[in-house]
């Protein structure tokens, strides 16, 4: 089942005859349409609409260039300052004067009160779980734009290893991987930090006392990307130098026994609770900061961490689901190991889809 049909499928589960989404992840679902990236957030606007009986799509769009070809030309509407103007547009959706219950997937005190005139005879719902839903698996078509996102990351931070020596900065290895990234076509990096040395005093800190690169420091790499609209994520812990002392292999060999007991716990029907477990096997302290989240346009759900747990939240894993895991052990005087896998769930179990490099035992 294709994007579009899912969202449709979970717009009659939860009883929604028209959706009026402002969200970009959402319409890029709905719509296959390209959006323009910005940095930081947006308001919330009427930028597109999926009508439930028909299926057809009225999208905010100043140009057809990029559009699928389903969406008709005249379902194309331009920008405008006044809401007003936007609002006329929703008047003249199909089914819009007939509409029960209207879903948006965010909203803004003026829109609150201006929508029920586009839809004077709905209801209007909070459509977020009902994307979230279609969301929350991926189709194979997903999978393959997604795998298209982590070949570009894997070979920022592969490029980004090659330059790791005493003497360089964490700077100069976070600029190589995002040159790297973007020879690769994507100048969108969807993760903040690149590349930074970890701290040996502190915990889930990176350095402070240097910026440059000492022999014997654990300098973990983070690359993510955005391409195509899909988010991939990886990321690698390497020693600097040619000499790697005792206490930084046993600290690696933690990391892999960490990294064995995650896989294990990615089981369809598993709760998510199982890879806070995964720190518990391990006998590691769970970092205060996700230790997995969903990936797909953007961050789609679960997103685990032992705060929501604590706080009652639970999910399933579910045949289909892409998650980013995240395994770090720390020891003090040493530094820590950060490591991160792009992993499907499958009906089977589990399949790794980062193939990047991890430091073995070997200079």
């Amino acid at each position: 089942m294709g994007r579009r049909e899912r969202a449709l499928a979970q717009m009659k589960a939860h009883n929604l005859d028209i959706l009026v989404l402002g969200r970009q992840a959402n319409i890029r679902y709905v719509t296959g349409a390209p959006q323009l990236w910005i940095a930081g957030t947006r308001p919330f606007g009427p930028m597109c609409v999926l009508v439930r009986a028909t299926g057809d799509i009225y999208l905010n769009s100043t140009a057809d260039e990029g559009i699928p070809e389903e969406i008709d030309h005249d379902h194309l509407y331009g920008l405008a300052w006044n809401p007003m103007t936007l609002i006329d547009v929703l008047k003249k959706v199909d089914g819009a004067e007939s509409a029960v219950r209207v879903g948006t997937d965010a909203i803004t005190p003026t829109f609150a009160a201006l929508l029920p005139d586009a839809f004077p005879n709905a209801e209007l719902v909070d459509a977020e779980p009902a994307m979230r839903a279609a969301r929350r698996t991926k189709t194979p078509d997903e999978i393959a734009a997604m795998d298209q996102a982590l070949r570009v990351a894997q070979h920022g931070l592969v490029t980004a290893l090659t330059e790791l020596r005493p003497g360089v900065s964490d700077q100069t290895l976070a600029g190589v991987l995002l040159e790297a990234m973007a020879a690769g076509g994507v100048s969108t990096p969807a993760t903040q930090d690149a590349a930074w040395i970890t701290s040996r005093e502190h915990p889930w800190r990176r350095a402070h006392t240097h910026t440059q690169v000492r022999p014997g420091d654990l300098v973990a790499f983070g690359a993510g990307a955005l391409a195509n609209g899909y988010v991939a994520e990886v990321g690698r812990t390497w020693p600097a130098g040619d000499t790697v002392e005792d206490n930084a292999r046993k600290l690696f060999a933690r990391s892999n026994t960490l990294y064995d007991s995650m896989i294990d716990a990615c089981r369809p029907g598993a709760s998510v609770r199982a890879l806070l477990g995964a720190y518990e096997a391990a006998g590691e302290t769970l970092p205060p900061m996700p230790i997995a989240h969903g990936l797909g346009l953007g961050f789609d759900p679960p997103v685990v961490s032992e705060t929501l747990c604590a706080a009652g939240e639970d999910d399933t894993l579910d045949a289909g689901m892409v998650l980013a895991i995240t395994g770090y052990v720390w020891q003090e005087g040493v530094g820590a190991v950060y490591r991160r896998d792009t992993v499907h769930i499958t009906d089977d179990g589990v399949d790794v889809l980062t193939t990047s490099p991890t430091w073995t035992g070997q200079p």
